[in-house]
């Protein structure tokens, strides 16, 4: 009866001094003094104390159930042991496409000596993935019975989490009816959905790139206009000529549209420098131009354009983020000030002196999951108060300890297994392996072929990743896309140029913006400045991410308390 009533009734009383309005009768956590259930009722407001606080030290959102019983089960979920199941379980998930069929347990990914594989039988597989999605299943239950229906329907991760459950077992369902002969696992390709779901950094990394996306397309445009336009001068300059071998040579590469578009494409990453050159300017040292500029102006000027506008987007982005973070960890440490604090009066008096007695907080900080030297900085801290109240902004003082704890926190699955269902088993062995140095010897020079790239296959899972690694550092990329396309079709740049984007461009560039990040803060003359010590720009260079030192505001009051106010299951008394 208690549980319920602490979950329906507010449970603050008011942040600062003045009379009260809450209602005649009211129990908050104020206002608890003696009598029948008081004893329970404090335990409920340092049990919300505790589960508060560590919201604010890991960030998380305080927008949940605050009875005793969900509680129990907010802090079960966030426990170790149940985090680092739903962990295990998303490797395990992740870890099946090396031994699913296509199985990549074979000593080599080579065609030529690549033995059969051990595949695994039906049901062994599935019997692994089945236990998985309940797992996550049980997962999506708690979270939208913690968080509530209403956050529910508009969080679009949860939803989407829902969907993919749904798509899975349906597909799972149909793997078992048609004994794991089904052409092709929709489920494979959702799965990197479960590690995003539960990773706070893939998502903001995946907003970045959606918050960036604009203004990389308007110079993704001027990069397509550059590659067409080139592209014809190209066709036009060097696609006639005699029929001897140095104009097949040259006219190899610009020979048709599609052929033309894709060896300058290729050349926009210098992967076929100066190959594609040479031909041409053997015949004519002037055809050099041609080629100087179009680097010039593709890789030299707009590739680093686009490196320039991510990195001025993810800077943007990540500072929002910041914000975010801190204004999560500042509510959540304010809504455990609210629990705690009580009067100085006596007899139900509401006296302008609030605060949280250190006994209370003591008590408090014994029951937080934190690491051991955090704590116990803290409690000596709290200590030092002796019987002295701690006032909001004291309090808030208090877990700036919290600030100078280091956080220690993508695609190759979806592109490899997508890879899979499109180019398994099209590169085949050639025959007779017996006499390699012969077979090697009639074909051209610089081809998949001749340099003995048989490895570089999509047959399975561990083959892909590898593939897509050799494709993603660029060198020799076209070596394989003009492979595929002969063994499956011109359709097959479509693929290899949208992982060029993702991996090349995009990935590689987000990761050379953190990297310049962190190196313009090193060498920030400003940021080696020490302020004098108990200076608020002391304080303020302490606490918060020192890149962002300049930009980051701390919350305002007004801001935390409204916050509060709208809190779905906790009520304040106004």
């Amino acid at each position: 009866m208690a549980e319920s009533r602490a979950e329906s009734e507010p449970l603050l009383g008011r942040a600062r001094g003045g009379g009260s309005d809450c209602p005649a009768g009211l129990t908050t956590c104020r206002s608890i003094q003696v009598g029948p259930g008081a004893a329970a009722r404090w335990d409920l407001c340092i049990d919300q104390a505790v589960v508060f606080i560590e919201d604010a030290i890991q960030y998380r959102s305080i927008n949940h159930r605050v009875d005793a019983s969900s509680m129990w089960l907010y802090r079960q979920y966030y426990s170790n042991v149940c985090q680092r199941t739903l962990s295990f379980t998303i490797f395990l998930i992740l870890f099946l496409a090396f031994i699913e069929t296509p199985s990549s347990l074979t000593s080599t990914a080579d065609v030529r000596y690549r033995a059969a594989p051990w595949e695994p039988p039906c049901g062994l597989t599935e019997s692994v993935e089945v236990l998985c999605l309940l797992v996550f299943a049980a997962d999506l239950s708690v979270k939208g019975y913690l968080f509530g229906w209403a956050h529910f329907q508009k969080n679009l991760w949860l939803l989407g989490y829902l969907v993919v459950l749904v798509v899975s077992l349906v597909d799972w369902t149909v793997s078992l009816s048609l004994v794991c002969h089904e052409p092709l696992r929709v489920r494979r390709l959702l799965r990197p959905f479960f590690l995003l779901q539960n990773s706070s950094m893939m998502k903001k990394t995946l907003k970045c790139i959606h918050w960036s996306l604009p203004e990389m397309a308007s110079v993704g445009l001027l990069l397509a206009i550059h590659l067409c336009l080139f592209t014809m001068f190209g066709m036009l300059l060097f696609a006639g000529g005699k029929d001897d071998g140095q104009d097949r040579e040259r006219r190899t590469y610009f020979q048709n549209l599609p052929e033309s578009l894709t060896s300058l494409l290729v050349l926009l990453t210098t992967a076929n420098n100066p190959d594609v050159m040479i031909p041409a300017y053997s015949k004519n040292r002037a055809y050099a131009i041609f080629f100087i500029v179009f680097t010039v102006i593709g890789s030299l000027f707009l590739m680093n354009l686009l490196t320039a506008i991510i990195y001025s987007q993810f800077r943007g982005y990540l500072m929002k983020s910041l914000q975010t973070s801190l204004f999560r960890r500042r509510l959540g440490t304010r809504a455990a000030f609210e629990v705690l604090s009580s009067t100085a009066g006596e007899g139900g008096a509401f006296p302008q002196a609030v605060g949280v007695k250190p006994q209370n907080l003591l008590q408090v900080l014994q029951k937080v999951q934190l690491d051991s030297s955090h704590k116990q900085a803290m409690m000596e801290k709290v200590r030092s108060y002796g019987s002295v109240p701690l006032s909001a902004d004291e309090f808030q003082k208090l877990f700036n300890e919290l600030d100078r704890s280091v956080v220690k926190e993508v695609v190759y699955y979806e592109f490899a297994v997508i890879g899979i269902n499109l180019f398994r088993g099209v590169v085949v062995a050639p025959p007779g392996n017996s006499s390699l140095a012969s077979a090697n010897g009639s074909a051209p020079c610089g081809s998949f072929e001749q340099l003995e790239y048989w490895a570089n296959n999509f047959d399975d899972f561990a083959a892909a990743l590898v593939t897509l690694w050799n494709l993603m550092v660029v060198n020799n990329w076209q070596v394989l896309l003009d492979a595929y396309r002969r063994y499956s079709g011109p359709w097959s740049k479509i693929y290899f140029v949208l992982w060029w984007l993702v991996s090349s461009v995009i990935w590689v560039n987000l990761f050379l913006a953190l990297i310049l990040e962190n190196f313009l803060h090193k060498w920030d003359p400003q940021s080696h400045l020490q302020p004098l010590a108990g200076t608020a720009e002391a304080t303020y260079q302490m606490t918060v991410e020192l890149p962002f030192r300049d930009i980051l505001e701390e919350p305002r009051e007004d801001e935390l308390m409204e916050r509060l106010n709208q809190h779905p299951h906790l009520q304040l008394c106004r």
